[in-house]
């Protein structure tokens, strides 16, 4: 007598949620079946799955943005860890500051490129960028242009916080010289008229929310470039384009760990 015996197995319901390419998904599957091992019926229901893709993409997929960073601001991806922005006037102090380290990374990442591009093609016998600061000028001596720089940012920066502690009142008649016109914006950070927008690329809020966006980005990347170059600069005592000209002139053995496996001088 041929006698078949089945076992089996139950697939109970399940919950799960993945990220995927920066957009969270919220799985939920119910299935419930049977699984003979050999022959025999197989009760089966219905697989059902639901998906709700996250709102916007943040700094690591997955991750839920503190309530406080909805996505209104430039750039913003939830990335606060240390909670610095829970209070509403801290956050504004934070995005005005960001927005000016990243601007002055920018300036500082393409003068130490070009520079240092005309130092090594022969064309100028311009000093690596960090030794810059010793140069002596025969036109004036450094203590005069120290003194004139801190006049002329401190000016600068006194009209910028004016400003951001009152929002419009820098474009208001006879605040400027009466330049007010030629360097009105839409909002306190970004200035404009013909000195800082000639092109008028930012016209309109909606162009205005793009070039944000885009100049943010690359802001954050010349900080991170800028950290760069001074730790390259600390390890290897040269400028940026000599670094690259020796990595490209043996680029398997002449990279960044030989370089810190080497013993100092």
């Amino acid at each position: 007598m041929d006698t078949s015996t089945s076992t089996g197995f139950q697939v109970l319901a399940c919950s799960a949620t993945s990220s995927f390419i920066g957009k969270k998904i919220h799985k939920t599957s119910f299935s419930s079946a049977y699984l003979p091992a050999r022959g025999g019926h197989i009760p089966r229901r219905h697989l059902i799955t639901s998906i709700r893709a996250q709102e916007r993409p943040t700094w690591l997929p997955g991750l839920e943005s503190p309530p406080y960073l909805d996505g209104t601001l430039p750039g913003d991806y939830g990335f606060d860890p240390l909670g610095l922005g829970e209070d509403p006037e801290s956050l504004r102090w934070y995005v005005q500051a960001e927005l000016v380290h990243a601007r002055f990374a920018m300036a500082g990442v393409a003068g130490i490129l070009l520079t240092d591009l005309l130092r090594v093609t022969g064309v100028s016998k311009l000093p690596v960028w960090y030794e810059a600061g010793t140069t002596k000028f025969s036109f004036a001596s450094t203590t005069t242009l120290f003194i004139i720089q801190l006049l002329l940012m401190g000016f600068v920066e006194t009209k910028r916080l004016m400003d951001f502690n009152s929002p419009g009142s820098q474009a208001k008649e006879g605040s400027f010289f009466g330049l007010e016109a030629s360097l009105e914006g839409l909002e306190p950070g970004y200035p404009g008229g013909p000195f800082f927008n000639p092109l008028g690329l930012a016209k309109t809020p909606k162009d205005a929310e793009e070039w944000k966006l885009k100049e943010i980005k690359n802001g954050r990347l010349a900080m991170v470039a800028m950290l760069g170059f001074i730790v390259q600069a600390s390890v290897t005592h040269a400028g940026p384009i000599n670094n690259l000209l020796e990595h490209l002139s043996n680029p398997w053995h002449r990279t960044i760990i030989q370089t810190l496996a080497e013993p100092g001088p």
